[in-house]
């Protein structure tokens, strides 16, 4: 028994060493020593020590002493008139030894007495934590601290700049306040790069995408492909790393178009790396709440965009994006739809040229930030479990519906390799297993050359790339990974 508990209170004898009694014999009864110190000058009378006891307060404390439990109505008590008020009053205001909730606990049955009705809540984004401190500290080692407190501060955004709207002046004023288009710079470098490749194969030497800071690498001529060249209309403004300034609210022009929508900058990587060229005929899988697919529309590529999900109350959420940022010509174009993405293959299998596929997640950052919609919480465990095989089924169906030669990029913004890596391989064997359809993943190393003066990246992924949060570039975690049909 602890500190406090019952034979702990004043005057309660020493508890016997174990071992002292016997198997079988009963402890005898501790005699109650009731000997308080005598009166003091100094002292108040309503300390203790100056206070007469009472027979039924000795009783009452003889029975609170014992080890053993009293008999309901002891002899000594059976000579005496019913406690009255002022007795308890005694006991509980003079003494201090017995309170109130201690005397109802112990005389009240135990059916009567209240009882929680539920186990106590532990808040989503704790359950969270502790599942990514498990899980994540593991697969990061000593980068997760890091990663954990980026996670836990403000996010960081991007500003994408909406075509559609009067937004030369705005992109003025963002550059004169230190903001820089991240996509024009990584264009630059990759322009860059390229002609450095090729001076470099004249004199028998290449440019490793590889390099960090842009520096040449040599290495044998035809060992390394030259990055990729980033061709997008797409601009999206950001602050230099560790600068946490905070862009102010968009404002509508003349038309009431919003002039840019703040996003996390990261999440652009995916439409990026999907590289949409003219015409092309572009399906959004997963398309609310609509950043990915205004930034679709922003590259003015799109020969058709179809955007979808699942949530109807989502889906209204993606028309709010479309209507405050589009004008009304090109919305109409846009076919917003509401069907299961899983089912995708028997509407329109085999049209589209780039397919998306952004799929549901465990929102690591929204997990462990905010108690509204997590998907941590106890009533959504079931769903969370089955996370990955929504995730796969959602790749494959994307697959099907990409036409052969086309692409699809798959993304979540979760850190979980169980929710990326796997999910590809995993998805890369039923479509040949099953489908007979060949898809290989796209060396997408470039993206780590061009965009690390923005992103942290991680250096661990077998496939695809995943920006990690950092404190001076807190974007992400964002993972993605491009997918050729044969």
């Amino acid at each position: 028994m602890g500190f406090g508990g019952p034979g702990a209170g004043r005057g309660a004898p020493a508890a016997p060493p174990q071992g002292e009694v016997g198997e079988g014999a009963a402890a005898p009864r501790a005699p109650c020593s009731l000997a308080f110190p005598p009166p003091q000058p100094s002292c108040t009378p309503f300390y203790p020590c100056c206070t007469p006891l009472s027979s039924f307060l000795q009783t009452l404390l003889h029975a609170r002493c014992s080890p053993l439990p009293c008999s309901p109505s002891p002899p000594c008590m059976a000579a005496e008139r019913p406690p009255s008020e002022a007795q308890w009053l005694e006991v509980t205001v003079m003494l201090g030894i017995l309170s109130l909730g201690d005397f109802i606990s112990s005389h009240t049955p135990q059916n009567f007495l209240p009882q929680a009705a539920t186990a106590p809540r532990i808040p989503a984004t704790r359950l969270a934590l502790h599942h990514f401190d498990t899980s994540y500290g593991l697969q990061l080692g000593e980068r997760w601290p890091a990663v954990r407190a980026a996670l836990l501060c403000e996010q960081k955004y991007g500003a994408l700049l909406n075509s559609f709207a009067s937004a030369e002046h705005v992109a003025q004023e963002l550059e004169l306040h230190n903001a820089t288009d991240f996509v024009s710079e990584a264009a630059r470098k990759a322009q860059s790069l390229l002609q450095g490749s090729e001076v470099g194969a004249e004199k028998g030497e290449s440019v490793s995408p590889e390099g960090h800071g842009g520096g040449r690498t040599v290495t044998p001529a035809g060992t390394s492909p030259p990055p990729a060249p980033i061709g997008s209309n797409i601009k999206c403004y950001t602050f230099p790393r560790g600068d946490i300034m905070r862009f102010r609210p968009a404002w509508p022009d003349s038309l009431g178009l919003l002039s840019y929508y703040l996003m996390d900058a990261a999440s652009l990587l995916p439409v990026l790396a999907l590289n949409v060229q003219p015409d092309d005929f572009v399906l959004d899988l997963c398309a609310a709440p609509g950043g990915k697919t205004l930034a679709l529309l922003q590259t003015g590529a799109c020969g058709h965009l179809a955007a979808n999900d699942v949530s109807i109350s989502r889906t209204k959420r993606l028309y709010q994006i479309l209507s405050s940022y589009v004008p009304k010509n090109v919305r109409e174009a846009v076919s917003v739809t509401s069907y299961d993405g899983r089912d995708w293959a028997e509407l329109e299998g085999g049209t589209f040229h780039k397919v998306l596929v952004d799929v549901p997640c465990t929102t690591d950052r929204h997990s462990v930030m905010e108690t509204d919609n997590n998907i941590f919480h106890r009533r959504r465990t079931k769903e969370r479990q089955m996370l990955p095989m929504l995730q796969l089924q959602l790749l494959i169906s994307g697959i099907l519906a990409t036409k052969p030669g086309g692409d699809v990029v798959y993304s979540t913004c979760s850190l979980s390799p169980l929710q990326n890596e796997y999910v590809i391989e995993r998805a890369i064997e039923i479509a040949e297993t099953q489908f007979s359809i060949m898809t290989h993943a796209e060396d997408l190393s470039h993206f780590r050359t061009l965009f690390q003066d923005t992103f942290s990246f991680s250096s661990d992924c077998r496939l695809g790339e995943l920006v990690l949060p950092h404190l001076t570039a807190n974007f992400g975690p964002i993972y993605f990974c491009k997918l050729h049909r044969a």
